[in-house]
């Protein structure tokens, strides 16, 4: 079983369904909580799960690596959190999934301009091409005026770069730091002021034991527990074992599983969800790595020095 977790395609295809289906779980929790209350819950209750492995990592740190731990996670843990529930007050769960897919684009373009980095060109032509079948998917979708406001669908966009730098800087500076004691870490660093916020929005005083209360609360902990903790880990783990730009992939599948979703809560199919899918894997296919390329990451224990 270890062996299946280290395989670059299963660990993609389970954070991809994971985070595919966290987007129908937002809005679920959107009906009963504001979006503070769920951004806060998810990066607040997820340091409490895993602050017994960050807490000792980062007093072990160096404050250099604290440094980038802090940034990775207000830019891939923190932030993002309340832009997704925020905008999907006004934007449908499929659209926010298919706007999700430009995190390889600017992993790409941030790369070159903050890390240097240069891409090949097949992987550049597989982001613009995955991008085509995300914009097609997102063109033919089916929402109304309301939920499409172009204000809300740019959260989603920021959103989407706020990943693109977190997965940068974990594999320009944090490659040495195991994703299991990474995502313990940032989550730690930024659980309290998210306790805080879920405190000051209300969490606490305004909640009432209805049914429709308790429901929301159960979609809120699936998504904060698989969705949130468990998803990072291994994400951070795909990351280290290929690179920000095939971990980043994961992004393309995560509209075909948002369409899914919106399928089965009544949205009507359409030819045109079967042309971009096909766009987005082909994207996938392109931007893989070659496994003679990627590079195995030293193995550290709990005791390392960061």
């Amino acid at each position: 079983m270890a062996k299946v977790f280290e395989n670059k395609w299963f660990l993609l295809i389970i954070i991809a369904i994971t985070w595919g289906s966290s987007f129908i779980l937002i809005k679920k929790s959107l009906l009963v909580f504001s979006p503070y209350e769920i951004g806060a819950f998810r990066v607040g209750i997820s340091g409490l799960l895993l602050g017994y492995i960050g807490f000792p990592v980062l007093r072990k740190m160096k404050k250099k690596t604290l440094f980038w731990v802090a940034l990775t996670g207000f830019f891939g843990n923190f932030l993002p959190m309340y832009l997704f529930p925020i905008a999907q007050t006004r934007v449908s769960s499929s659209m926010a999934g298919i706007l999700d897919s430009l995190v390889p684009v600017f992993i790409l373009v941030l790369g070159y301009f903050l890390f240097g980095i240069k891409s090949k060109w097949l992987q550049v032509l597989g982001a613009i091409i995955g991008f085509a079948g995300a914009a097609i998917l997102m063109y033919f979708s089916e929402t109304t005026s309301e939920e499409s406001k172009l204000g809300y669908a740019l959260l989603v966009v920021l959103a989407t770069a706020c990943y693109a730098v977190a997965g940068l800087i974990i594999k320009e500076k944090l490659q040495h730091v195991p994703s299991v004691q990474l995502s313990g870490a940032v989550f730690s660093v930024w659980m309290i002021p998210s306790l805080i916020i879920l405190y000051l929005s209300g969490f606490f005083s305004d909640f009432t034991a209805k049914a429709e209360t308790w429901e929301a609360l159960g979609y809120l902990s699936i998504l904060t527990v698989f969705g949130t903790a468990i998803a990072m880990i291994l994400y951070y783990k795909l990351i280290q074992k290929t690179s920000a730009v095939f971990a980043s992939t994961v992004t393309y599948l995560l509209p075909v599983v948002a369409v899914i979703w919106g399928l089965l809560d009544g949205e009507k199919f359409s030819l045109w969800y079967v042309i971009g899918g096909l766009l987005i894997l082909w994207g996938i296919y392109l931007i893989r790595e070659k496994k003679k390329d990627i590079q195995p990451i030293t193995k550290y224990t709990n005791s390392q020095n960061f």
